[in-house]
């Protein structure tokens, strides 16, 4: 599964995007998870999990063909 990053993420782990290898499903949280095993760099980093442009709960359920993108909180003024 390819996973989109932006801003503190993308500088972070120094690439646009994370692959993860996924069978058929899996929830945010489960994704969450292996995010923070997989890069703990990103360990204590905060984002929403957007699936298809539409942000989702960690019981959500992502397929591999699912469009994935990890959204760090924004500030404005």
């Amino acid at each position: 599964m390819k996973i989109k990053v932006f801003a503190g993420i993308k500088e972070k782990i120094g690439d646009d995007h994370i692959e993860l290898p996924v069978q058929d499903t899996i929830t945010v949280k489960e994704l969450k998870d292996r995010i923070y095993i997989d890069y703990p760099e990103l360990d204590g980093e905060v984002f929403q999990v957007a699936v298809n442009e539409s942000f989702e709960t960690d019981d959500s359920v992502i397929k591999e063909t699912d469009i994935v993108a990890l959204i760090p909180p924004v500030s404005g003024g």
